[in-house]
């Protein structure tokens, strides 16, 4: 089952669509991982994902450095005090929050694709 999430969550990733979103709810419901350790291992899972794809970015002249370098910066920050935020939080908390992101994200991405056909 492990072995299949993570490959699942793979090809979900390659495509660009974000891992998380299939490795996350899948290691909570289907292998009773806790919500804190199934956003660590997601988080763990998105290093070698993300060094494949800035490799290619960079190969490929698509990173203006000016931008990325503030932005990098202030993701760290923000990683550093949003782990501190989860690992404070109560599993039951923090798996209603991370369900709220996914519908947003979802209604988000929906609403955005309905603009682009019209």
């Amino acid at each position: 089952m492990i072995f299949l999430i993570g490959f699942l969550s793979g090809i979900v990733s390659g495509m660009g669509i974000g891992g998380g979103t299939i490795m996350i709810p899948a290691l909570v419901f289907f292998a009773g991982t806790p919500q804190q350790i199934a956003q660590s291992v997601n988080l763990l899972f998105f290093i070698p994902t993300a060094i494949m794809a800035i490799t290619v970015h960079i190969k490929n002249k698509n990173i203006d450095f000016k931008l990325a370098i503030p932005i990098i910066i202030a993701g760290l920050v923000g990683a550093y005090f949003g782990s501190q935020l989860a690992i404070s939080l109560p599993g039951l908390t923090l798996k209603k929050w991370f369900g709220f992101f996914l519908l947003g994200m979802g209604l988000y991405e929906m609403f955005r694709g309905f603009k682009k056909r019209s």
